[in-house]
């Protein structure tokens, strides 16, 4: 994910912290101080933490969980308005996605049991004051766990109760028709808290109400550009007329082509016939725009790190390469030669296409 950075690696996962989540940390700190002086400030920093140390371990839960059905977990991403875990897919089959979507939301019911152990009260009048400084600290994360498995199994996709709701429905029908059905629950739901976020003036349920709404979508889309992924070949998808440039290119070179094609990644390729990289247009307008030279070769700037497949390789394996962030992925033929590539682009216009 953009604009995130890694703090480490903890039980085979990398886990990620989007800057945006300093930007919570400031404005809870400044609000506290203006409220209460440092001591809140601090004692509401500490609880923002400690929350923060529960969304980790509920999005820790998943990774276990799916890891015990072979499914990795690349990274988890600290946002400010939760966690995020990135799963390399999905469990097929339902009960499967069920236990790991539930896995989470265990993992709050068992903090809060053990905080309740260590002595947590659980008063009724702490709810309506959860975010003071007055009620003690344990108490808070206690209500807080039990508020973040609540809040997760209501079933609007893609949290964790939409996640259980789109698993059985599949028990009825496919994973596509599922996925949309609980995509549009997810979006009503996301409606019904934007609305309730406008009404209160509550900025944290207007965040969360567009970001279930783009998710459930996005999600939704993912699920059904790989249902027709599984029957499409690279070769069926590639593009086979473009431009390339040669190492010998400059940046000045390139811009011509730029405006001469509609193209917006252009393989560099070798005198054999091999692909050297390719040079996109957001890195040759940032080159151009820098300090670079115009006559810089092409090759300075270009990104070299692309996954390349053979021709009969299975679409699917092209969204793998291109969910991690590669530009292209280079389709070669047997001896190694590049005779096209896949973009993002391309892949929605075919699925355009096979969906008439």
């Amino acid at each position: 994910m953009t604009w995130s950075f890694t703090l480490g690696r903890l039980l085979g996962s990398e886990l990620r912290v989007h800057v945006t989540f300093f930007l919570l940390l400031a404005w809870v700190g400044f609000a506290a101080y203006s409220n209460g002086g440092l001591p809140a400030a601090i004692e509401n920093l500490v609880f923002v933490l400690a929350l923060f140390a529960c969304v980790v371990a509920h999005e820790f839960g998943h990774a276990l969980m799916a890891r015990r059905y072979g499914i990795k977990t690349p990274d988890i991403t600290l946002l400010p308005i939760g966690g995020l875990a990135r799963l390399e897919r999905m469990p097929e089959k339902p009960m499967q996605e069920v236990a790991v979507a539930l896995a989470g939301p265990a993992v709050n019911i068992a903090i809060w049991i053990v905080l309740v152990a260590l002595g947590a009260g659980m008063p009724f009048e702490t709810i309506a004051q959860i975010d003071s400084t007055g009620p003690a600290l344990l108490n808070r994360l206690a209500y807080v766990n039990l508020l973040l498995a609540a809040f997760n199994m209501i079933p609007a996709f893609p949290m964790d109760g939409g996640r259980v709701f789109r698993a059985l429905l599949c028990l009825k029908m496919d994973r596509v028709k599922a996925t949309k059905v609980a995509a549009i629950g997810g979006q009503m739901v996301a409606v019904a808290f934007g609305f309730w976020g406008l009404s209160t003036g509550n900025p944290l349920l207007v965040l969360i109400a567009v970001f279930v709404f783009v998710a459930a979508n996005s999600e939704s889309q993912d699920v059904a550009m790989r249902s027709v992924a599984r029957r499409v070949l690279a070769r069926d998808a590639m593009i086979t007329e473009f431009h390339a440039l040669s190492p010998s290119d400059t940046l000045a070179t390139a811009a011509q082509a730029v405006i001469h094609t509609t193209q917006h990644e252009f393989p560099v390729m070798g005198a054999d016939g091999h692909l050297m990289g390719f040079l996109t247009r957001e890195r040759l307008f940032a080159a151009l725009a820098g300090d670079h030279p115009r006559s810089d070769p092409a090759t300075s700037v270009m990104v070299t790190d692309i996954p390349q497949v053979q021709l009969t390789s299975g679409l699917e394996t092209v969204l793998d390469g291109l969910h991690k962030g590669a530009p292209a992925i280079a389709v070669c033929s047997q001896a190694g030669n590049m005779v096209g590539y896949i973009t993002r682009e391309n892949i929605g216009e075919l699925m355009v296409i096979r969906s008439r």
